[in-house]
C-alpha cells in the first residue's frame, strides 16, 4: 500500500538527516541556518518529548511495538477508506520506527533542529518527531470531520 511506501520514505529520509548529523558534527555543535530562528544542533535524547521519561528504553521498545502494531492494523482496515487517514497512519507509522531504530541501535534518539520562536528555545526534534506531530495532527482532524458528519447525519 502507498502509506507503507511514505512510512518508508519518512524512516530513510530520517536515519539518513540524524546519519548525517552524528558523523559530521560533534555533539552539542551548533550551526546556524537563519539566525534567531532555526539552527542545527547535535543533540541526544534518552526520552521522549521534552526528555520525558528519559531512560526507560524498556517502556519505549512496548509502545512503540504496540503503536506499530495498532498503526498496521488501523491501515489495513481503514486507510482504504479515506486517504487522509491513510497519510496520517503512515506519517506516525514511519516517525515511530524511525525513533525506534535510534532506541534499540543507539539507546538515544537523535535530534537536531533546533528552533527559536519569539526567544523561545523549543525542545530540539528530528524528522521522525516532525513525522509523528504532523501524522497525529492528520489523524485528529480526519477524526473530528468524520464525528462531525456522522452527528449532522443522525441529526438531519
Amino acid at each position: 500500500m502507498r502509506y507503507y511506501g511514505l512510512a518508508l520514505a519518512i524512516i530513510l529520509a530520517d536515519q539518513f538527516t540524524k546519519w548525517l548529523v552524528v558523523t559530521r558534527m560533534e555533539l552539542r555543535e551548533s550551526i546556524t541556518i537563519i539566525e534567531d530562528f532555526l539552527y542545527i544542533t547535535s543533540h541526544r535524547n534518552t526520552g521522549a518529548a521534552w526528555g520525558i521519561l528519559a531512560g526507560q528504553m524498556i517502556f519505549f521498545y512496548i509502545i512503540t511495538v504496540i503503536v506499530i502494531v495498532a498503526i498496521v492494523y488501523y491501515m489495513t482496515k481503514f486507510a482504504k477508506e479515506s486517504v487522509w487517514l491513510g497519510l496520517g497512519l503512515g506519517l506516525v507509522l514511519g516517525g515511530a520506527i524511525g525513533n525506534f531504530i535510534d532506541r534499540v541501535r543507539i539507546q538515544e534518539v537523535v535530534d537536531f533542529i533546533d528552533v527559536y520562536i519569539f526567544n523561545y528555545n523549543f525542545p530540539i526534534f528530528n524528522v521522525a518527531d516532525s513525522s509523528l506531530v504532523v501524522g497525529v495532527i492528520l489523524i485528529g482532524i480526519v477524526t473530528l470531520i468524520d464525528e462531525f458528519k456522522k452527528g449532522r447525519s443522525n441529526h438531519a
